[in-house]
């Protein structure tokens, strides 16, 4: 499937903004961010990412819906404003499950290079970001320990 870039609405910019790793940026930094955003469809029963594989960016969901699966059994059910993928933004690692269209779904796409491109250019907006991954690192850690 071609990659489009997309049309930057309010509504792309407030599904962005509902993402909690962007929820701290500016209006500016949300556009420039949507700016380097691809749209991908998928037909039902796509395999977006595979679990093992290298992670290349982040996936925002518009419309459709996927199953988050690991090892073949279902984890969650995401729909239009669900995200999956945001760490493969600042890590190299490998998918932990597999992300399947369970309907025909339209996504942006931000690969790790774009994201990066845009942080260099405007580096005020990774505090936020990293403030938040601290944030989820931190409870996840709490519900570790508990």
């Amino acid at each position: 499937m071609p990659l489009l870039r997309p049309k930057v609405d309010a509504h792309t910019l407030r599904m962005l903004e509902n993402v909690p790793i962007f929820s701290g940026l500016t209006d500016r930094q949300l556009r420039r961010l949507a700016r380097d955003t691809m749209e991908r469809s998928f037909p039902e029963g796509a395999t977006i990412v595979k679990q093992g594989e290298k992670g290349i960016g982040f996936y925002l969901l518009l419309d459709g819906r996927v199953e988050v699966r690991r090892k073949g059994r279902r984890l969650a059910t995401l729909g239009p404003g669900h995200f999956f993928g945001e760490m493969a933004l600042f890590a190299e690692e490998a998918r932990s499950a597999d992300v399947v269209a369970t309907q025909p779904t339209r996504c942006l796409v931000l690969s790790r290079w774009e994201f990066w491109g845009v942080a260099m250019e405007e580096p005020r907006m990774l505090r936020g970001m990293l403030q938040e991954i601290a944030h989820r690192l931190s409870d996840t850690n709490r519900a570790l320990t508990e």
